[in-house]
């Protein structure tokens, strides 16, 4: 990944209404490319429809952003092909009965398929297994997951890898696409003061390498481009903080999203 490859990301006046009211409303954003964005915000208030939003996978109701050269809502299609999505709960889960080498080899596989040009297609066998090979050693090298760390290598299965391992697989999943825009979701989720300092070194780091970074979180580092979703007091139709609110306004969004 280099840097022309990263996206700036803009939104103004972003919201998103669902059947149970506003999933977030009011948002602006102003990140350059190579910018580390938080979303911050207490559960409930919408952070993963923004990011579900921001990433091409749920229409907004109101206001525009941009990804780089598209506009949301009218290319949420372009604005899915150039980002990709880790650690989503109900959209990204992990089988815990694939090892970690079968879930790699089916998301270059699939990815072979979706973005190859028939002349890659059509390159002898070997060719396409090193390319694929190369692709995956580049994602898990992005994602810091060390093979010779884990139990059994890469045939451990994904029920065996500690909280913070199964993440960083899903960021290296993400990754082999060679996404502009990476979003992911709630990097604080049972993890100690210890390990979310080595998600956001992560991240700070993919970022760096030429991905535009969206996480959502409840506490953002310093150096990142904070974005609250925090219920505001003159907005009388936002939706009350609810824990149960995004996990219902969550699902909705994969029932749009999709093949997305």
């Amino acid at each position: 990944m280099d840097g022309p490859n990263a996206v700036a990301v803009s939104a103004e006046g972003f919201g998103l209404k669902g059947p149970r009211g506003w999933a977030f409303r009011g948002v602006d954003i102003d990140a350059e490319p190579r910018a580390l964005v938080a979303v911050e915000g207490p559960s409930g208030s919408g952070r993963t429809c923004l990011l579900l939003a921001l990433t091409g996978r749920m229409r907004p109701t109101e206001g525009a952003a941009s990804v780089g050269p598209f506009r949301l809502p009218k290319q949420l299609s372009a604005v899915r092909r150039i980002s990709a999505l880790a650690h989503v709960p109900g959209v990204t889960d992990l089988d815990p009965a694939l090892t970690v080498e079968e879930h790699l080899r089916e998301r270059a596989l699939l990815q072979r398929r979706f973005d190859g040009s028939l002349r890659a297609l059509l390159r002898p066998r070997k060719e396409r297994a090193a390319a694929s090979r190369l692709r995956i050693d580049t994602a898990l090298a992005a994602a810091g997951l060390d093979r010779e760390a884990l139990p059994k290598g890469t045939r451990t299965a994904v029920r065996d890898l500690e909280r913070i391992e199964a993440l960083r697989l899903s960021v290296a999943l993400a990754l082999i696409g060679r996404p502009r825009l990476l979003g992911v979701d709630d990097i604080d989720l049972k993890l100690s003061d210890a390990e979310r300092t080595q998600v956001w070194d992560l991240l700070r780091s993919v970022a760096e390498s030429g991905t535009t970074v969206v996480a959502v979180c409840s506490e953002a580092p310093k150096d990142a481009i904070v974005v609250s979703t925090a219920p505001r007091v003159e907005t009388d139709e936002q939706s009350p903080e609810n824990p149960e609110t995004d996990k219902k306004e969550t699902a909705d969004a994969l029932a749009e999203a999709g093949r997305a």
